[in-house]
């Protein structure tokens, strides 16, 4: 008889009690590619490890394409963090669990007692991102003999946490890098953060303008901040000339133009004769012409472009810093004192590690690449003109912050069926309790599987659980009965391998909170295990979060893939008192914390700052800040928790009968206070506000009942936690 007919005749699934045994002869589902199949498919802990190694993980989630030089699998099976990139020596490496459980361990055991989700920043990894744009186009300009120089600038847009900028401004004050604003209260965090930079560093104002926004640049330039106000819009040049006159002073200008160069990617909208920001060629025209009326053509200096973000290809990148460089010249024939080529942005990231040109995740070059793309282009087009060659300046946001940021979550449970085993007693009761019409369905489900009729034998499996449906919705059939058509439907198609085995795992984290351009553009970062790389993933999932909403899961991963090799969780989870299961979100820092929102009143994640520190595998946390609570989210809606929280109390003392001398009603709105001051995220079960002492909560609260005061984990200006980790 065939396996299939052993599954049927001696395997038929359960309500409670009644189940169907495994046939190991059935033919195994196919394994998932580029992980070798398990021994067997019930239990982890009986496959075999021996044949696998960190090295197999790291070719498994191609981290040593989108990681690279900052991330690695260490001999532990742990995601290490190389702060210094390429030039970061073996005990200088930083391994990722350790920082993770010494930051969300509770106080009392030597941790930080911060609740996951969390946001790990490497400012040492900023600093090297930083460094290595810098000495990409030193060495184009130094090897071609460039006649100025690369003065960068980034966009604060990208990502406008305050200790981000300023340690931008401050890594990048020895080579004059400055900052880019495209609003009115970017352009006050830009000025504030200059006064501690380079005086020469650039201060770029994009965007769209109005009379204050041109009035703060103007103020800004008189200031001494070397600012320059670039043009979006043609009327913005009157406000410009009217204003500057007002304040008396001399603005420095800039234009930004629309390219006929088009970036046919998703991220290239903006670009062409139709995009949404610049000036046409007659647009730039009569601005020249206005100038030179106004005897202020000298003002104009600086011309700006932007192509689009993640742009794929050199050839691309070339064909518009060519185009660019054309009306650079143009406009020095025209008599502007022209000193800046502002290429924008567009220096893109290897999300999936692929190196592909084509693609809307990856890139065909690196820095160096990209660098002396950029200056050939530019030189080329002066020369010919015999134009002095530009001070080259980009808007590199996204290349710049967006590895220095990883987002870490925790795994809570995981969906499986597992078949429990049934005597042939108990599968023909189960039988004879099906009505007559169902039976049929059963009997040929099962002539079909003697015949080897696999496709048949799916078609009478549905054909069985339909009919029980409707049984079921009749009133005529019981929930244990359909439970069981269910395990038996479900059995078959695992027995010819058209199961689905995919599981969904269901993660502590909002995906419109934390990783919103997944699900607004379906943009793909780089998901991994952060441990038990040296073990085989055993299954394949996909991640749900915990909000109400069905678009709240990531079902797309990087390398085409519509789920995630992942490992069984160990226990029940990470909050049941099984081990944790921890997941990294890598690339992630630009945008995704200023696009967050707060769906179902989720906020942001908490987040520490950790820097290399003397020693061998050693690491400092210079800052760590909770995230939101839940009275800091309910405040973002307009709501008041205190007021909120006294109505809840004044319910308590009129609904909540105490005898004790009003203990149970003291502990009760202390336990609702709390609340208040909890992140909304799942916690551990054993710090339940209403059920765990204070003193046993790992998170920081106020030892006062009374809603208003909270304990900051952030240090001093010179204090910082250091950690051994060798």
């Amino acid at each position: 008889m065939p396996a299939l007919t052993c599954c049927v005749d001696a395997a038929v699934p359960p309500p409670p009690g009644y189940a169907f045994a495994w046939d190991s002869s059935l033919p195994a589902p196919e394994p998932f590619s580029g992980v070798p199949p398990p021994t067997n498919t019930t239990s982890a802990a009986s496959v075999d490890l021996s044949r696998w190694s960190p090295s197999l993980s790291e070719s498994l989630y191609r981290i040593n394409g989108w990681g690279a030089p900052y991330f690695s699998v260490n001999s532990s099976g742990n995601i290490s963090v190389r702060p210094y990139g390429t030039d970061t020596l073996a005990h200088q490496e930083i391994d990722l669990m350790k920082v993770v459980k010494k930051v969300s361990e509770p106080k009392s055991s030597g941790g930080l007692g911060l609740q996951l989700p969390l946001i790990i920043r490497l400012p040492d990894v900023l600093k090297n991102r930083l460094e290595s744009l810098q000495s990409a186009f030193d060495f184009a300009i130094q090897s071609q003999g460039y006649g100025a120089h690369y003065q960068g600038v980034y966009p604060v847009k990208c990502n406008q946490d305050r200790f981000v900028v300023e340690d931008i401004v401050g890594f990048g004050s020895s080579f004059r890098f400055g900052l880019e604003a495209g609003s009115k209260p970017e352009l006050l965090l830009a000025m504030s953060c200059l006064c501690k930079g380079s005086p020469e560093a650039l201060l770029i104002c994009n965007g769209f303008k109005d009379a204050e926004y041109i009035s703060l640049a103007l103020v800004a330039r008189k200031l001494l901040i070397n600012t320059v106000i670039v043009l979006e819009q043609e009327e913005e040049i009157d406000l410009v000339i009217d204003l500057s006159r007002k304040l008396g002073v001399r603005p420095v200008i800039g234009m930004r133009a629309k390219l006929r160069t088009k970036h046919s990617g998703h991220f290239g909208s903006t670009s062409g004769e139709k995009g949404k920001f610049g000036l046409t060629t007659t647009q730039i025209l009569r601005v020249v012409k206005k100038l030179e009326q106004c005897g202020m053509l000298d003002c104009m200096q600086l011309l700006h472009f932007h192509v689009g973000s993640q742009i794929p290809s050199t050839a691309l990148l070339a064909d518009s810093v060519g185009e660019a460089s054309q009306i650079y010249c143009e406009l020095v024939r025209l008599g502007a004192c022209m000193r800046v080529i502002d290429i924008g942005g567009g220096l893109g990231i290897d999300y999936d590690g692929s190196k592909s040109p084509d693609s809307d995740v990856s890139v065909g070059y690196g820095l160096q690449e990209y660098a002396a793309a950029v200056v050939q282009a530019v030189r080329f087009v002066c020369d010919r003109k015999s134009v002095k060659h530009p001070v080259i300046c980009s808007e590199s946001g996204r290349a710049i912050v967006s590895h220095h940021s990883i987002l870490i979550f925790e795994a809570v449970s995981a969906s499986t069926y597992n078949v429990p085993p049934i005597s042939s007693i108990d599968l023909q009761y189960f039988v004879k309790r099906l009505p007559e019409d169902a039976c049929e369905d059963y009997e040929k489900l099962s002539s079909a599987a003697v015949k080897g009729d696999y496709d048949t034998c799916l078609l009478y499996a549905d054909h069985l659980k339909q009919r029980c449906v409707e049984l079921f919705k009749e009133g005529s059939f019981e929930i244990e009965q359909l439970a069981a058509v269910d395990g038996l439907c479900d059995l078959v198609s695992k027995a010819i391998g058209a199961s689905d085995p995919v599981h969904t795992y269901h993660v502590n984290l909002s995906v419109f909170t934390s990783i919103p351009d997944f699900w607004g553009i379906g943009q793909l970062f780089p998901i991994v295990p952060i441990h038990r790389l040296d073990q085989r993933p055993v299954t394949r999932g996909i991640l749900s979060d915990l909000t109400c909403d069905s678009d709240g899961k990531i079902d797309k991963f990087i390398g085409g893939e519509s789920s995630l090799p992942l490992h069984d969780l160990e226990g029940n989870g990470g909050l049941s008192g099984g081990g944790a299961y921890y997941l990294g979100m890598f690339l992630g820092g630009a945008y995704e914390e200023a696009l967050g929102g707060v769906h179902n009143l989720f906020g942001g994640p908490s987040v520490v700052r950790v820097s290399q520190s003397d020693g061998p595998h050693s690491f400092a946390v210079t800052r760590a800040v909770p995230g939101p609570s839940c009275g800091d989210v309910l405040r973002v809606m307009q709501h008041e928790p205190d007021l909120m929280f006294e109505t809840l109390k004044h319910r308590i003392e009129e609904f909540v009968h105490d005898d004790n001398d009003g203990m149970a009603q003291a502990s009760l709105a202390g336990g609702l206070a709390r609340y208040f001051h909890n992140m909304p995220y799942l916690s551990a079960s054993s710090s339940c506000c209403l059920t765990a002492a204070n003193g046993g909560n790992p998170y920081y609260f106020s030892d006062d009942d009374k809603y208003g005061t909270v304990v900051e984990s952030v240090p001093g200006e010179d204090e910082q936690w250091s950690y051994c980790c060798a």
